[in-house]
């Protein structure tokens, strides 16, 4: 059974873990949309595929997809994997899922925000989103959590959390007048602390360049374990993404954290830069309402936009000239995780990576309290 609450989660003693701590399991949606993946959508279902094979080796997985698409989705899925029918507008689960908090005890409860598309209909990515709006709340009913309605816009890959009140968040997404412009800085801190538990927020400039989901902090930076962050990186000067990057080490070498700690930070290679194909631009049915494939256009790629998972690390494989080095930083930095690459350009070109489609639902596990003076 799942409730609907009208209290907070601070105010109910829950505070949002991060992603490296226990997880009952994951949740991804099936890619179908053709006016966002090419050829018909099938290399996006074998990557989605090869993404949610990878998870399940670490821990269990479950895969929602439309009434369309259901017996494909199930043939080509191990048997391993829950299957079931859940109708939505696309396939990115880490925004449009619940985003989980959990409190001292090991209870869990989930956050439903509202979602607008990243931007509504200034800038937002398609129309209609009704059906993207109603997938979290759907997940907490199968999962029998408990859910609390935000009466504001967010998404799961605007914030990174480090499980002990401090998040990670950019100025670019949450300060966007596309977003909640009827809140100043001051506001939207007040509203992270109220539904995420959050004592700290370190704010970073802009996220990856040219990041259509208005820089979303997850193909950023993303934290590896209390007081360190892997961050994206280029020692390359003129590119645009060194000042971004730059930019956000320069904030994380001076902020602290919740428990008033200094950053380490690890460097993690930028691929690339990457761009869109005239052949796969060409494979994107162009429609009304939703955003045109362009030849040419710089994808946002990132080696940050990895999951977490009990004892794996499952990231993206997009560029043969980087991937290595950047799996060699992530298994140093997870030594304790086996660290699986797969290859990502397909969900790249949607839009987003493993972070973005993933989504966990934290074990049922006693916890320490984050919980101290503001």
């Amino acid at each position: 059974m799942s409730r609907t609450l009208t209290t907070t989660p601070a105010a109910d003693g829950y505070w949002m873990p991060a992603e490296f701590e226990p997880h009952a399991g994951t949740w991804m949606l099936w890619p179908e949309r053709q006016d966002n993946w090419r050829a018909g959508a099938q290399p996006a279902q074998q990557a989605f595929a090869a993404v949610a094979t990878a998870i399940a080796g670490f821990e269990p997985v479950t895969v929602g997809a439309s009434a369309a698409q259901y017996e494909f989705a199930r043939a080509q899925l191990p048997e391993a994997i829950r299957v079931v029918e859940l109708s939505s507008n696309d396939a990115w689960m880490r925004d449009v899922g619940p985003t989980c908090v959990v409190n001292a005890a090991g209870d869990v409860r989930g956050i439903d925000w509202q979602f607008n598309a990243w931007g509504g209909l200034n800038g937002g990515l398609y129309f209609p989103w009704d059906q993207d709006d109603l997938v979290a709340r759907k997940v907490l009913e199968i999962e029998a959590c408990d859910r609390y309605r935000a009466p504001f816009i967010l998404e799961g890959g605007a914030i990174h959390s480090d499980g002990q009140g401090t998040l990670l968040v950019t100025e670019e997404c949450l300060l966007n007048a596309n977003r909640n412009p009827q809140f100043s800085r001051a506001d939207i801190e007040t509203r992270l602390h109220d539904y995420l538990g959050a004592r700290t927020i370190i704010w970073l400039g802009d996220g990856v360049v040219n990041d259509e989901t208005d820089g979303h902090v997850d193909n950023l930076a993303c934290f590896a374990r209390p007081g360190e962050v892997c961050l994206t990186w280029t020692d390359n000067r003129r590119d645009p993404q060194w000042r971004v990057s730059n930019d956000a080490l320069e904030r994380l070498m001076a902020a602290r954290d919740a428990r008033g700690r200094r950053l380490k930070v690890h460097k993690l290679p930028q691929p690339g830069p990457l761009k869109m194909t005239a052949a796969e631009a060409a494979g994107v049915q162009l429609r009304a309402g939703a955003k045109p494939r362009v030849a040419g256009e710089r994808l946002a790629g990132s080696y940050a936009n990895f999951y977490i998972a009990n004892g794996g690390i499952v990231m993206p494989l997009l560029d043969r000239r980087t991937d290595a080095a950047a799996l060699a930083v992530l298994q140093k930095v997870f030594r304790d995780r086996q660290v699986v690459g797969v290859p990502a350009r397909e969900i790249l070109l949607g839009g987003g990576n493993i972070h973005c489609i993933t989504q966990q639902i934290p074990a049922v596990t006693a916890r320490k309290s984050p919980a101290g003076p503001a």
